[in-house]
């Protein structure tokens, strides 16, 4: 199904990646429609009425790994759904903790767009990245999206994530703590700067812990892939077929890799390579943003008006300089967001269009304002980008829950005086952008809960073709993830996008499209290589 350059800006923006909070590898949560803070809303064709529908084909008994006895109750509930506007939700009960399963229990948000044929091959099962971002949310602008064909195939179900909206939602911060949070100095100039971020993270984190109790040691990536396997069982699909982006590749190759066997479509869309520890990560999203800064400029110089420079390289170190402009004197955004625009504030302003050059002109806009002295433009981007309404109060868990998964997810040992020294490694790459990369891991630094992962290729031996796709320019999943995780997995297929912004899927290229569509409903494998 086509969309518009302004929808398809918006879906993009709802595909979320990230190594940290502060690294800005994140974009905005929420996306097009977004949804109401309850299972309830949303609106799409291909509906069914409520009650009891486990809507599967296999045994969900049959379907359990073998090896997991203990775990028969979770894979044989059966879930009730019920109409919830035009499409159906329910709640999956997973266990805190996997080494535990007889111990304390969590419910997972679910809903679902039937099959629009009312003869399913099965589900597709979603996840839009963050990690933080809801997969029920996704399927309210997702689903009706999808070509007619796969609609007709699958049943589309999405799920919030454990610790993520309405799956026990990881808390830390209320509003105006998140308000002083994001809008602090993301680039410390001396050791009092150093401190002062450092004990920022710390409160955060300490904070994380005080209000989301036990849970917080098990929210992670392993832990929701093992959901997956559990919510695929229950839907009696005897494989799972799954679409995942930015940080949902990293789902996805997790689960992948610890149920090879049950995996069927499979695509995996802006790529975050689970070989790469934080550091190597967070590198490579300063390569990404940089890369894509650079396509920006030049856009903006061949506007002809371009407020920041003539030529690209001017217009990188004007960015750059108003950047700095503004960590020593913050502008006023007379009535948008907390009304003074901080370097912490702009930084996301300006990171925000990155993930679409749908947006590129609302930068320039932005950009021409701030270099007159109003921040207004560059707070609004920033607000899209942290998903925080008018009133002051932010939707969803996004930027709270990305810290807690990640710091589980890749262990991190550092202090002020190492992300100090990193700053030369991440600038050679990233002039503009490394010094903000570079202390975009510090929350796990200080983090109260111990890091259960490690970075590791996978290989997901025994799995059916796994169709990797990579954006040339992608700013926060770089291309050279694609490549990397399409050569680890064992039967790993790569297509490419050549273009910007983030993600490759329903982005305007039909040539991507189509041959998304033909793997998920034929089981058309393309020639792994080919470019779109």
């Amino acid at each position: 199904m086509s969309s518009s350059p302004r929808s398809r800006a918006a879906r993009a923006l709802s595909l979320l990646a990230g190594t940290s909070l502060l690294a800005a590898g994140c974009t905005v949560p929420g996306g097009v429609g977004g949804g109401s803070s309850e299972p309830g809303s949303g609106s799409s064709q291909g509906s069914s009425s409520g009650g009891h529908d486990s809507g599967g084909s296999a045994s969900p008994a049959t379907s359990m790994p073998t090896h997991a006895p203990d775990l028969a109750k979770y894979y044989t509930q059966k879930v009730s759904w019920e109409r919830c506007g035009r499409f159906q939700c329910a709640e999956l009960m997973v266990p805190v903790d996997y080494d535990k399963p007889e111990g304390a229990t969590i419910k997972l948000a679910l809903k679902r767009q039937r099959s629009t044929s009312g003869q399913r091959a099965g589900s597709l099962v979603l996840n839009p990245g963050g990690p933080g971002a809801s997969g029920v949310d996704m399927v309210d602008w997702f689903a009706p999206a999808l070509a007619g064909n796969v609609q007709r195939r699958f049943d589309v179900v999405g799920f919030d994530p454990r610790g993520v909206a309405r799956s026990s939602p990881v808390t830390c911060l209320d509003d105006k703590q998140m308000d002083n949070y994001l809008g602090g100095d993301p680039t410390p100039d001396d050791a009092a700067e150093r401190d002062k971020v450092m004990a920022a993270n710390k409160t955060f984190a300490d904070a994380c812990l005080a209000k989301t109790g036990d849970l917080l040691r098990h929210v992670s990536t392993v832990e929701a892939a093992k959901d997956m396997d559990v919510l695929r069982g229950v839907l009696g699909d005897a494989k799972l077929n799954y679409f995942g982006a930015s940080y949902g590749t990293f789902l996805g190759a997790t689960y992948a890799d610890l149920f090879p066997t049950h995996v069927g479509q499979m695509v995996l869309d802006g790529v975050i390579d689970p070989a790469q520890d934080g550091k190597q990560s967070a590198l490579g999203q300063a390569t990404g943003f940089e890369r894509a800064t650079r396509a920006y400029a030049q856009h903006c110089v061949d506007t002809g008006s371009c407020p920041i420079g003539s030529t690209v390289d001017e217009a990188m170190t004007g960015l750059s300089d108003l950047l700095k402009q503004i960590d020593a004197n913050p502008l006023p955004a007379p009535g948008v967001g907390t009304g003074t625009l901080t370097e912490g504030w702009a930084s996301l302003g300006v990171a925000m269009p990155m993930y679409s050059d749908q947006l590129w002109s609302d930068l320039d806009q932005a950009l021409r304002s701030a270099k007159k002295g109003d921040g207004s433009g560059l707070m609004r981007l920033a607000m899209q980008y942290a998903d925080r309404q008018d009133d002051g109060s932010y939707k969803g868990n996004m930027l709270q829950a990305i810290n807690a998964v990640n710091c589980l997810d890749r262990p991190v040992a550092g202090d002020a005086d190492r992300y100090a020294a990193d700053e030369k490694d991440f600038t050679k790459v990233a002039p503009v952008w490394g010094r903000f990369m570079a202390w975009g891991d510090a929350v796990c630094g200080v983090w109260p809960v111990k890091a259960t992962g490690v970075a590791k290729p996978v290989k997901a031996p025994g799995s059916g073709p796994i169709l990797v796709l990579g954006t040339t320019r992608d700013p926060a999943t770089p291309y050279e993830n694609s490549v990397a995780l399409a050569k680890e997995l064992e039967h790993g297929v790569l297509l490419t996008r050549d273009g910007d912004g983030h993600t490759a899927y329903q982005q305007g290229n039909n040539c991507v499209d189509r041959a998304v569509d033909d793997y998920l409903v034929k089981g058309k494998v393309p020639t792994s290589g080919a470019k779109c």
